[in-house]
Formats: C-alpha cells, sequence, structure tokens
C-alpha cells in the first residue's frame, strides 16, 4: 500500500514539475542591450525561466529592424540540435509576418510578444495562429490603448488641477509617439488621441514620432514648443522621450511639473524617481513583465494547458504609478531583479483552479 501511494506521489510530482529536460527559449528582444525598458523585459524572463525550467537565450536587434530579421535567419540555419524549442519576437516594425515565415522552415515554435499582429496588411501576410504557420502558439500583449487612455486622462487631470488652460479655455497638448509601425505604440496613441476627445475643454495641437529616442524628442519639442506656445500638457510614449521634452522645456526657462507637465510610459528608476519628485504628473507601466508571462504561457502549453482564453491574447498589465508605489517597486524590483515574483502561481498547469490568466501590475506590485 505504501508502495503504490510512493509511486502515485511520484507520478503527481513529475507531471506537475518542469519537464526533466530543460526547454530551449531564444527571445529576439527588438530593443537595445543598453536600453533600460528591454534590460529590464530580460530580466524579468529569466527569473522566469529559472523558476519554471526554461533555458532561456536573449539576443538584442539593438532597435535596428534589419537585424531582427538576420537574427531570425541565422537561427533558422543552425543545426537542428542547436536550434531552440520556442522563440520569442515581437512585431514591432510590422516584421511579425516575415519573421513567422523565416521559421517555417524549422520546427521552431514561434511566439509573439510585446506587440501581436493588429493591422490588415499583417493580418493578410500572418494569418492567424496554427494556420498559416502551424508553428505560430500564438501571441500576448500589453493593453496598450487602455494604456494611452489612462495616461491622457490623468495628465489632462492634473492639467486641470494646475489651471494650464490657454486663453482659449482649453488644456493644449502636445503628443511625442515612440513609431508609426509598431502595433503597440499606434494603440497608446489612439488610447491617448480618445482621452483628450472625451474631454471638452482639451485639444491635441500636434503628435511627432521620435523613434523612442530622447535626443529626437528634445529637438522636436523645441519647435514644437515654438509653433504652440499655449501647449502646457506633454503626452510622452516612453520615458526617454518624456525627458527629452523637459531637457527643451527647462531649456526655455520653464519649470517641469510647475508650468509645463508631462507623461511617461516604463518603470526605470529615472521614471519612478520622476513620478516620485513632481516632475512626472502621469506615468504607467507593468508591461515589461510581458516576455516573463509568455514563458507562463509558454511552459502552460508545453504542459498539456492549452491556450484556452483565446491564441491572441490582449491583456491588461499596465497600471497608473502613484509615488507611493514607485517607491514600493524601487524598493523591491530596483535592482531589476525580479525572483521575488512567484511566476509558478499564475500557471494553470501548476495551479489547476485558475480560470483565467491575472498579469495586471497590481498582482505583483504589492
Amino acid at each position: 500500500m505504501k508502495r503504490w501511494s510512493y509511486l502515485l506521489s511520484l507520478i503527481c510530482a513529475l507531471l506537475m514539475s518542469p519537464p526533466l529536460w530543460a526547454s530551449n527559449i531564444l527571445f529576439i528582444n527588438p530593443g537595445k542591450h543598453d536600453e533600460l525598458y528591454w534590460q529590464t523585459a530580460s530580466s524579468a524572463m529569466q527569473a522566469a525561466a529559472r523558476q519554471l525550467g526554461f533555458q532561456l537565450e536573449v539576443s538584442y536587434a539593438e532597435r535596428d529592424p534589419l537585424r531582427m530579421v538576420e537574427i531570425a535567419k541565422l537561427v533558422a540555419a543552425r543545426a537542428p540540435q542547436q536550434q531552440p524549442d520556442v522563440v520569442i519576437f515581437s512585431n514591432d516594425h510590422g516584421l511579425g509576418p516575415e519573421m513567422l515565415k523565416v521559421f517555417s522552415t524549422t520546427k521552431i515554435k514561434c511566439f509573439m510578444a510585446f506587440s501581436g499582429i493588429l493591422s490588415a496588411d499583417d493580418r493578410y501576410l500572418a494569418g492567424v495562429p496554427r494556420d498559416k504557420y502551424p508553428h505560430w502558439l500564438g501571441s500576448l500583449v500589453p493593453d496598450a490603448h487602455d494604456a494611452g487612455y489612462l495616461t491622457g486622462k490623468m495628465l489632462l487631470a492634473q492639467g486641470r488641477k494646475a489651471k494650464l488652460y490657454a486663453a482659449d479655455g482649453k488644456l493644449h497638448v502636445l503628443a511625442i509617439a515612440g513609431d508609426r509601425s509598431t502595433p503597440s505604440s499606434a494603440q497608446r496613441n489612439l488610447g491617448m488621441k480618445k482621452a483628450i476627445a472625451e474631454s471638452a475643454d482639451a485639444v491635441l495641437d500636434q503628435m511627432v514620432y521620435a523613434n523612442w529616442q530622447q535626443s529626437k524628442a528634445m529637438e522636436q519639442a523645441s519647435w514644437l514648443y515654438e509653433r504652440y506656445p499655449q501647449a502646457k500638457l506633454v503626452w510622452s510614449g516612453s520615458d526617454l522621450m518624456a525627458f527629452g521634452a523637459m531637457q527643451s522645456w527647462e531649456a526655455r526657462g520653464g519649470v517641469v511639473g510647475k508650468t509645463a507637465l508631462f507623461s511617461a510610459f516604463n518603470s526605470s528608476p529615472a521614471a519612478m524617481a520622476a513620478m516620485q519628485n513632481g516632475r512626472l504628473s502621469a506615468l504607467a507601466g507593468g508591461h515589461a513583465l510581458a516576455g516573463a508571462w509568455s514563458l507562463v504561457l509558454i511552459y502552460d502549453y508545453l504542459h498539456g494547458k492549452d491556450f484556452t482564453e483565446g491564441l491572441e491574447m490582449e491583456r491588461p498589465m499596465f497600471g497608473l504609478i502613484t509615488p507611493q508605489m514607485a517607491q514600493h517597486y524601487q524598493d523591491r524590483y530596483g535592482s531589476q531583479h525580479f525572483a521575488d515574483i512567484d511566476f509558478k502561481s499564475y500557471s494553470k498547469a501548476l495551479n489547476p483552479a485558475l480560470k483565467r490568466y491575472q498579469f495586471s501590475l497590481d498582482t505583483w506590485l504589492k
């Protein structure tokens, strides 16, 4: 009797544990190796990979779209025994369909994270997961539209509080966006525009694209301030671009957080500090963990728990960050170590009672 009980316990343990072999996963990181946001994304993925029993390789494309495709081709050309089991990549610059095509000649399974298929052109080229490209497992992206909306609403609320109205009685907004082709960038912009459209006392004077660069945002902000002197609210698609716009405002003698208000995305130490000291009036973060949550989904797939909530998932991951939350984040994750997050607790394979994946900021920043 004891022997059967022991065997039953052993079988259950094997079923609930990572496989004895370590699945090899490659993340083609679209960012730069020294870019803090994408460093954070990779760090969170490494923490999740260690907990879930994966071997994770990260290759940086250095913000070069051509490099993304080149990395994919080099990986596809490896000897079969040296290829990863799964490759994770983003649809940055609309390159997702081309990446799928590159890997279609291999046995490598593909998963999109951070940015998925959105435009009609991309959909025509890629189709849907497990159809035109059977090796394409699915995708997981943050709800960027909601994030753009939330930051837009908060920026306007702070503008009203500071009474930064122009002579026409309206709040004038300038927007510095990332790029034109990455779906998550486009969704942030649409969310921001919705927030402004819903506000009778607000107007968007102009939106420009700084391609995620602080220096370019600084340059563009300089002439935007000249063109629209009535604009006192600046919405930015990232923290670096917000910092560039701040530098330009201060060069004109303005006071950041007083005579003009700024919003941003990301959870970098600099962004968190700016939220605490009032230089930022609205900040959203949490989306850097999209890759780590993707590993949870892949773990479940490999353990017989397929994506019953849809093959292309969009989940709330962003949250508005208060000064208090910024301090808490800095205390726990300021060093970019995410081992304190119990990624296993988010797995349906390891927690059969889970009915729905919950990846929002408030589930792990407690």
